[in-house]
């Protein structure tokens, strides 16, 4: 549907439990990132989104974990919208170890009016760029 990214990261010692290895809901921050960056490849930010009163939120998550990240290892996080509503759009997301993935996730994504906290349409500024 639109252009996706691959965003870098490499696992540090806080993103690992006792035994070296990722845990899990880091992942997740993993993938948050990505979308960040997703949306700064279309030329928008978190930051201006709030300041014309558009908040997003996760609204569903679907994750499968298949191996295990660890510590020092170089990742990358992909970002992909596979498809878009009035105030909703899914990602698919991956995490990969070179050429091997390691979780893959569906990320459903809600557009939210910042004083009222209920669904809004996506404004004219993201859209366009989609």
């Amino acid at each position: 549907m639109s252009q996706s990214v691959r965003f870098p990261v490499r696992v540090y010692m806080e993103d690992t439990d006792a035994g070296g290895i990722v845990y899990y809901v880091n992942y997740l921050k993993f993938m948050e990132r990505a979308r960040s960056e997703w949306l700064r490849a279309l030329g928008l930010d978190q930051q201006s989104l709030l300041d014309a009163g558009t908040q997003l939120v996760v609204y569903r998550l679907s994750c499968h974990y298949t191996k295990p990240a660890r510590l020092d290892d170089a990742l990358e996080v992909s970002a992909e919208v596979i498809s878009m509503g009035r105030c909703r759009m899914t990602f698919e997301q991956h995490v990969w170890r070179g050429n091997e993935r390691l979780c893959a996730a569906t990320v459903e994504i809600a557009c939210l009016s910042v004083t009222h906290l209920r669904p809004m349409a996506w404004p004219s500024a993201l859209t366009s760029l989609i």
